[in-house]
Parts: structure tokens; C-alpha cells; sequence
């Protein structure tokens, strides 16, 4: 029975694995988060199966993992340079500093961004 239950614990995992790995090719950090929770469980449930793990099972659990790891830092990496982008376009937007001919900084002031209100 035991080795029946690992297998179905594994099999669940790995499906969570290519699930959460759909989730990271199509962009969905919202759907990776939404399966947090049910990676807790399973994680829970291999520490109480722990002496019937295979090896080879557990290794293939551990690449995929390792695979979503990577895609997920990728995911953030591009976050966060899509952030420092748009960080820059609004310092532009406040001011831009130049260089004359003797290096000798000037700083010019954006233009303020005035919003017309329009009312009924």
C-alpha cells in the first residue's frame, strides 16, 4: 500500500510540476501562486512518505522542479527589468540630464504633466 500511495503522491506532483510549468510559459505568476497551497500539501505528504521514496522518481521530480525554479527566476528577472524601464521613462519624464561640449552637466526639466478634468 505504501508504494501505491508514493507513486499516486508522485504522479500528483509531477502533474502540479507541468501545471505550474504551463502556467510560467504562458506568463500566469497568478496561477503559479494560486498552486502554492497545494504544493504545501504534497509537500507535507512526501515528508510523512519519506522512507518510501524511489530514487529515480524523485530525481525526475527534482529536475522538473529545478526546470521551473529557473523559469520562474527568469520571470522575475524580466519583472524587474520591465520595472527599472518604466522607473527610467518616468525620471525622464521629471527631468534629463545632458552633457555640453566640456562635460559639464545640465539638468532639463520635464515637462508637467497636467491632467484636464472634464465635468457633466
Amino acid at each position: 500500500m505504501g508504494s501505491d500511495r508514493h507513486g499516486a503522491l508522485i504522479r500528483a506532483a509531477l502533474a502540479l510540476l507541468e501545471c505550474e510549468r504551463a502556467c510560467l510559459l504562458r506568463g500566469d505568476l497568478s496561477g503559479v501562486a494560486a498552486l502554492a497551497r497545494e504544493k504545501e500539501t504534497l509537500a507535507a505528504a512526501f515528508a510523512e512518505a519519506a522512507g518510501e521514496a524511489d530514487p529515480a522518481a524523485i530525481a525526475a521530480l527534482r529536475d522538473r522542479a529545478a526546470r521551473n525554479r529557473d523559469l520562474l527566476e527568469a520571470a522575475m528577472q524580466g519583472i524587474r527589468r520591465v520595472s527599472a524601464r518604466l522607473s527610467a521613462y518616468r525620471q525622464v519624464q521629471r527631468s534629463m540630464d545632458t552633457y555640453d561640449p566640456q562635460g559639464r552637466r545640465a539638468t532639463i526639466a520635464g515637462a508637467s504633466m497636467h491632467r484636464l478634468q472634464r465635468r457633466a
